[in-house]
C-alpha cells in the first residue's frame, strides 16, 4: 500500500504503468484541466510538473478538481491510502456509506459509535480532511455519477437511489461537489426500470476459481446461482427484496452485476454489500506481503484469494450454527433444508433466506437434531427479534449453543472482519498439521482471516 503522504516517485511509476493494482491507492489531479483521474486513466499522461497526487477522490475534490469523464473516480476500487489507520472512522465510514446519515443524525451516528460528535468530526478532519457529512454528502454524489454513467434510471430515481430527497437539493449537491450538472452526463430520461447494471471494479489478483468453488460447496438451489463466471442470489435487505448476479470479467478487473431491487432507496447500501461479499475493496497485495514472512516453505501462498462472504449476520450465524462440529457437505444439507422449508417464495421459483421470526416459530421437524440445536437456532433469532443492537456477535456469547467458533465464522463471513483466526476449526488444524507448518497466527494479525482460508484451500 502507498503510505501516507504519498511518495510522489512511486506514484509517478504507478500511474506511468497504469498497473490496475494500485487503481484506488491513489489519484492523479492535472493542474492544467482541473480534473482528476484513477492511475489507470487511458489518456496521454500529463507531464509530472502538472500533476498532484492525493490519497483519496474527496480531497482532490476538496481542493477544486472535478472527475475525469474517461477514467470515472466513481468507479474506483475502495481501500484507498488512508483506510484502516483509525478504527472509528473506519467503522463510521461503513455505517455512512450504508446511509447512516441518510436516517439519522451525527450524535446518533457517534452515539453507535460511542464517541462524542465532536470527536467524530476531529478524526475525520485528521484523517480525511473533511467532515463527516460532507463525506457523505460525495460519496452519495460520486454514487449518483456512476448511476447517470452506467444505468438507464431517470435522474429522479439516481437521486433517490444515492440518498437525495428532492431534486433540487440533488442538482446543488451534484454541482457543487463534481463541478458538474446531471445533464451533462445524462442526454435523456428514459423509462424506469427495476433491472440495474452496474460495473464493480478490484484490484488484481483475484482467485475467481477458488471464490466460485466456496460458493458452489455451500450455495442454495433457489436462494444462489453458481455459474462458470457467475455468483448470484436472493437478497432481503431492511424489508427491501431483490437479487443480483455478478459475472467476473477477468480481463478488464471487475464483475458486470445486474440487480433487480423493490425499493431504489436502498441500492447504494445493496451495492456497498455485495462489494463486501465479493470482497472487492481489500489491496490483496499488502495482505500477501504481510503473510508470506510468516508462513515458511512448507506453505505456498494462493495468490487472490479473498474472503467469501454471507449476506447478512444473521444469515452467516444461522448457518454456523448448522455447521457446528460436522462436514460442510452435511451443513449445506441442513441449510438446504431450513430455506427450503422456512424460506419466503420469490419470483420465478427463488427463495428468500428465512426471516428470524419464521425461524423463532419453528419447531424443526424437518431436522434430524438435538434438541439443544434447536433451541440454539431459536434463541439467535428470538436475540434478533428483541435485541437492539442483533449484529453485535459478542452479546451471542451469552446464547445457550453458541461459543467462539461459531462467533469467529459468522464475524468473518457475515461482517467480513479481516482478522479473524478459527484456531479451533477441524479444517486449519488439519491444514497445519498436514503442512508440518509452524505458523504463528498473532503476527498474521491483521489479516487473519485471510491466513484462515489459505489454510482452508491448503
Amino acid at each position: 500500500m502507498l503510505n501516507s503522504p504519498l511518495d510522489p516517485s512511486r506514484c509517478q511509476k504507478a500511474r506511468l504503468s497504469r498497473d490496475a493494482r494500485f487503481d484506488g491507492k491513489f489519484f492523479t489531479a492535472v493542474k492544467t484541466t482541473g480534473i482528476y483521474c484513477r492511475s489507470i486513466c487511458p489518456v496521454y499522461p500529463p507531464k509530472e510538473h502538472n500533476v498532484t497526487y492525493y490519497a483519496s477522490a474527496i480531497s482532490a475534490a476538496n481542493d477544486g478538481y472535478r472527475p475525469c469523464l474517461r477514467c470515472r473516480p466513481d468507479s474506483a476500487p475502495g481501500s484507498p491510502a488512508w483506510k484502516g489507520v483509525n478504527t472509528t472512522v473506519d467503522r463510521a465510514i461503513k455505517l455512512i456509506e450504508n446511509g447512516a446519515l441518510h436516517q439519522g443524525s451525527l450524535i446518533d451516528l457517534s452515539s453507535r459509535l460511542g464517541v462524542s460528535d465532536r470527536y467524530l468530526r476531529r478524526l475525520f478532519k485528521l484523517h480525511l480532511g473533511v467532515s463527516p457529512k460532507a463525506y457523505a454528502l460525495y460519496q452519495q454524489c460520486l454514487f449518483a455519477k456512476q448511476l447517470l454513467h452506467q444505468t438507464s434510471l431517470p435522474i429522479t430515481q439516481v437521486a433517490l437511489a444515492s440518498g437525495f430527497s428532492s431534486i433540487r437539493r440533488f442538482n446543488d449537491c451534484f454541482v457543487s461537489q463534481l463541478k458538474l450538472t446531471p445533464s451533462q452526463l445524462r442526454k435523456s430520461e428514459v423509462e424506469p426500470s427495476n433491472m440495474l447494471r452496474l460495473t464493480l471494479s478490484y484490484r488484481p489478483p483475484y482467485d475467481w476459481a477458488a471464490m466460485r468453488n466456496f460458493f458452489q460447496a455451500r450455495g442454495i438451489n433457489r436462494l444462489e446461482w453458481i455459474e462458470p463466471q457467475s455468483y448470484g442470489r436472493t437478497f432481503d435487505w431492511s424489508g427491501c427484496k431483490g437479487k443480483f448476479i455478478a459475472t467476473h470479467i477477468a480481463q478488464r478487473h471487475c464483475f458486470d452485476v445486474v440487480i433487480a431491487i423493490t425499493q431504489i432507496e436502498h441500492l447504494k447500501s445493496v451495492v456497498n454489500n455485495i462489494r463486501r461479499l465479493l470482497d472487492l475493496d481489500v489491496d490483496i497485495d499488502a495482505v500477501e506481503k504481510d503473510l508470506s514472512p510468516i508462513c515458511g516453505q512448507n506453505f505456498k501462498l494462493q495468490s487472490g484469494l479473498r474472503l467469501p462472504g454471507i449476506w447478512s449476520m444473521f444469515e452467516a450465524g444461522i448457518r454456523a450454527v448448522l455447521g457446528q462440529q460436522i462436514s460442510v457437505a452435511a451443513a449445506h444439507t441442513l441449510v438446504t433444508r431450513l430455506v427450503e422449508n422456512l424460506g419466503e417464495q420469490g419470483g420465478e421459483g427463488s427463495l428468500y433466506f428465512p426471516t428470524p421470526a419464521a425461524i423463532a416459530s419453528c419447531d424443526f421437524g424437518f431436522f434430524n437434531m438435538p434438541e439443544s440445536r434447536k433451541q440454539t437456532l431459536r434463541n439467535l433469532a428470538q436475540h434478533y427479534l428483541t435485541s437492539p443492537l442483533p449484529d453485535n456477535p459478542q452479546a451471542w456469547l451469552a446464547l445457550k449453543g453458541i461459543g467462539p467458533w461459531t462467533v469467529g465464522y459468522a464475524r468473518m463471513r457475515g461482517l467480513s472482519e479481516p482478522d479473524i483466526f478459527l484456531a479451533s476449526d477441524l479444517g486449519v488444524k488439519k491444514a497445519l498439521i498436514n503442512m508440518s507448518a509452524d505458523v504463528n497466527a498473532q503476527q498474521a494479525s491483521p489479516w487473519r482471516s485471510y491466513l484462515t482460508f489459505q489454510l482452508w484451500s491448503q
